[in-house]
């Protein structure tokens, strides 16, 4: 099948082929006739399938009819997504394929300066791309309006659920009008997703493209045992050895990724840390270096990695294992995107064991195991517990907390401030 059958018009088509794609993926094949036919969708893709093309092409097809004689220009489509990096990929996204159309977009969020964004709603667009927490900063600054959308897309609603957006999501849906096309894509299907859906989609087509809560068939995936003291020598080794090239390294915390990347500085790696305590500006420089292979090694969180947008990335690796297991999937998701092939390595020490066993279990099967040697596991070590963040307690399960089987608490019950706090900060440090 080609574009070309699925009722693009010929200025979408032109876009698509400079952009130099000729072949749909699954997700796009599925979800544009049904977009275009103005349907609510609830769309389960893991990232790299292609799915922002999937709801921006036929979202700009349909914001492209014409409107009657009123040409004041009005915000409506609203793109939502956790994180700046993914609404700045987004907002690319719309840029490119809309330039043979005369409609004008606008991608707002945090660690910025407000003004220009101001300057750029007042002079008028047709969709807007936004991060949660600053869209509100708008709202109470009275410099946008959203009572004409006509299309709401929710991108990546697991991660602002998880991130403790719902109630900032809650209070923009009550600004939308009621008629409205709701689009809304995830790469899990949570209990709270399902939630969410029920309340906002109007008989929704469910497309799925991938199996539910796994990882990419793309993706070749390893364990190496290995002890805590030695992770950071062996990850200098492996990528030594191998001369490894655009390696994508996750560590639990930002004070975790900033000290590894200085570690493999000096052992002769470049590398960069991209985390919620970066400046936007920070955050822009270290990851255009690492798409430019100015630096070798780039070491996320995983909040800063999420939406991350990078063409054939061939190495994924987990210093450290995700307490949350769907958060594993999200992580290895990076590589093996658009049909090409990529892997990920995971170093666990003896501390890890259970989150591995909790992250098997969500994949349904156990990941191979390799022993590099001259870094055998000391089976005399003991167990400790692991730090929970930054400054953080160990082993902390509470309610109020979330978990390392991947549960979450119930949100909106009086005693959860601890929760709530955590949903601040990370919306502070999203967007």
């Amino acid at each position: 099948m080609s574009f070309d059958s699925l009722g693009l018009s010929a200025e979408l088509l032109r876009a698509i082929r400079e952009q130099g794609y000729s072949q749909p993926t699954p997700i796009q094949t599925q979800a544009i006739p049904v977009i275009l036919d103005g349907q609510d969708i609830l769309a389960g893709a893991q990232t790299g399938t292609g799915k922002t093309a999937g709801f921006t092409l036929p979202m700009l097809q349909r914001l492209n009819q014409p409107q009657g004689p009123n040409n004041r220009r009005t915000i409506r489509a609203l793109v939502l997504t956790p994180t700046r990096e993914l609404a700045a990929q987004v907002g690319d996204s719309i840029k490119n394929y809309s330039r043979h159309l005369p409609l004008k977009s606008a991608v707002i969020f945090g660690g910025v300066s407000i003004n220009p964004q101001i300057d750029k709603l007042r002079k008028g667009i047709d969709i807007l791309v936004a991060t949660p927490g600053r869209l509100l900063d708008h709202v109470s600054q009275k410099t946008l309006d959203l009572s004409n959308v006509e299309i709401l897309v929710l991108d990546e609603a697991d991660r602002m659920l998880d991130m403790g957006f719902i109630r900032d999501i809650r209070r923009v849906l009550a600004l939308l009008p009621k008629q409205r096309q709701n689009l809304l894509f995830s790469a899990t299907f949570s209990d709270e997703i399902k939630q969410l859906a029920n309340s906002l989609l109007k008989k929704p087509v469910l497309i799925e493209v991938a199996r539910r809560n796994t990882a990419s068939e793309l993706v070749s995936q390893v364990i190496h045992p290995v002890d805590r003291r030695r992770k950071r020598e062996l990850l200098s080794f492996m990528i030594g050895s191998q001369n490894w090239h655009q390696v994508l390294v996750f560590t639990r915390t930002k004070h975790g990724a900033s000290r590894l990347a200085e570690q493999l500085g000096k052992d002769g790696i470049s590398a960069a840390a991209i985390h919620g305590n970066k400046s936007q500006g920070a955050r822009t420089r270290a990851l255009a270096d690492f798409k430019q292979n100015n630096v070798r090694v780039l070491v996320a969180t995983d909040i800063a990695a999420r939406g991350l947008d990078i063409d054939q990335l061939p190495h994924v690796v987990n210093f450290e294992l995700p307490n949350v297991p769907e958060d594993y999937v999200h992580r290895i998701g990076r590589t093996g995107r658009a049909g090409n092939d990529g892997e990920a390595r995971s170093l666990v020490c003896v501390d890890e064991h259970k989150h591995l066993k909790d992250i098997e279990r969500l994949l349904k099967r156990d990941i191979p195991r390799d022993i590099v040697p001259g870094y055998e596991p000391d089976p005399s070590i003991k167990p400790e517990p692991i730090q929970q963040g930054r400054g953080g307690k160990p082993g902390n399960t509470k309610p109020g907390n979330r978990n390392t089987t991947g549960k979450s608490r119930q949100r909106g019950h009086p005693p959860l401030q601890a929760s709530r706090n955590r949903g601040n900060r990370s919306r502070r440090n999203a967007g």
